[in-house]
């Protein structure tokens, strides 16, 4: 026969007791957080393990962490890790068994060592690191150069950060007068959204890429914790293969995040990374001003040399004047007796002529006068050889027709009047008919 059955208050007490009694202590346990939320000031943490081949998890389970406890935990957790408690952390938690009747059975949480964390965070890193490595894109923002000249920044922040103030404040109010053009492409630079949130802003950056010299990374102005958002593959990865300069300032004391390792110059803070934009210009003032400084120089000592030739070549030209002078003086004088000469041979010479000519001027008009006289003769004989009057004295006669002289009867028509003109006299006749 059965024994008086329990009521479910009695069984509750009787698991109790066995509990308290079989498991008096606290153990500490390795376990991963599937979720860890904070109300009313405790924290609510679910433990799982995974399996190590399929990731799958095997185990599961329920833990609390008091109010009392955990204000103590929670600042030494982040201070050591600079990072809060959250889904996907690995922790070694030490906790004791604690079974209530009205609400069930729970681990408690008496401790968190932040260490094993740290470790774990450390060897995650590492993987990246070596990932990294294997894809030989570790080192490629080393091997950017910053523009000299770098005023146009594009900054990755949230725009409700202190930090991102205290960057453009330190750049506007630099000792120099340098100006600097700065525009914010707002991202999530806490929790979870990290990652996501910059790669979208890189993209929207690499997008207008000749608009900016460098990209600023920076956080700042809150908590130093929940900074594994910067230790992510797929961000070291963007940041690497960025084609512009990265320069991360997200406000952390502890080891280099992945972030920091990729990027092309990691600093501190934010006012860190202002001043090293700053110092970048200052540098390449200073160097154009020194080349100022030295052209002037070079200037003013190639003046000293070229004055200090012209003093020595003002010095010489009176000598050298009258050297030349000299000289030319000696030239003219020898041009001017060798002109002489060949003018007093030419006069000569054209002196000769002339008496020559003189001399045999006369016989030559004399010869001249007698071609002249002997071909007047010759024309005179021609013309009276063409005179009519000698025709008309050896018998011939002149018929003319209207004073001109008649050469082919036919043109004479009957009726003509004619003048025949003989060597005495001359007659008048009428054309009566024509053969």
């Amino acid at each position: 026969m059965k024994g008086k059955p329990l009521t479910l208050l009695e069984l509750n007490h009787l698991v109790r007791r066995t509990l308290e009694l079989s498991m008096p202590g606290s153990y500490w346990v390795e376990a991963e957080l599937s979720e860890a939320r904070e109300r009313g000031g405790h924290c609510y943490m679910d433990l799982i393990q995974k399996d190590e081949q399929s990731n799958t998890p095997v185990a599961h389970a329920a833990a609390k962490c008091w109010r009392s406890t955990w204000g103590f935990v929670k600042s030494h957790f982040e201070r050591v890790t600079g990072q809060t408690v959250h889904a996907g952390m690995k922790v070694l938690l030490q906790v004791h068994a604690q079974f209530h009747e009205n609400y069930g059975f729970s681990w408690i949480v008496d401790d968190i060592d932040p260490t094993y964390t740290l470790g774990d965070m450390a060897r995650k890193r590492q993987e990246i690191l070596r990932q990294l490595e294997k894809e030989g894109v570790i080192d490629l923002q080393k091997d950017l150069r910053l523009s000299p000249f770098a005023q146009h920044i594009a900054v990755i922040s949230s725009d409700q950060a202190a930090g991102y103030g205290d960057f453009c404040n330190q750049l506007s109010s630099n000792d120099y007068g340098f100006t600097f053009s700065v525009t914010l492409f707002p991202a999530v630079m806490q929790g979870e959204g990290v990652e996501k949130s910059i790669i979208a802003a890189l993209n929207a950056i690499n997008a207008d890429l000749d608009a900016f010299d460098a990209v600023v990374i920076i956080r700042g102005g809150g908590a130093t914790s929940d900074l594994s958002g910067f230790d992510t593959l797929a961000l070291a990865e963007n940041v690497a293969n960025f084609p512009l300069p990265v320069i991360t300032g997200i406000g952390h004391e502890r080891d280099e995040s992945v972030l920091d390792r990729v990027s092309f110059q990691r600093v501190k803070t934010p006012t860190a990374a202002a001043a090293f934009l700053i110092d970048n210009l200052a540098r390449t003032w200073t160097f154009l001003a020194n080349c100022q400084e030295q052209m002037v120089r070079l200037v003013q000592r190639r003046m000293e040399e070229e004055r200090g030739r012209l003093n020595v070549l003002a010095g010489k030209i009176p000598v050298l004047f009258s050297l030349v002078r000299a000289k030319e003086g000696n030239r003219l004088e020898r041009l001017m007796g060798r002109l002489t000469m060949a003018m007093e041979d030419k006069l000569s010479r054209s002196r000769h002529q002339v008496e020559l000519l003189d001399s045999r001027i006369p016989m030559l008009l004399s010869q001249t006068l007698m071609r002249r006289r002997h071909q007047l003769e010759m024309l005179g004989q021609r013309l009276q050889a063409q005179d009519p009057r000698s025709l008309l004295k050896r018998g011939y006669s002149l018929t003319m027709k209207d004073g001109k002289a008649v050469k082919d009867v036919a043109l004479l028509q009957k009726g003509d009047r004619l003048t025949t003109i003989f060597e005495r006299g001359k007659a008048v006749s009428i054309v009566a008919e024509k053969d």
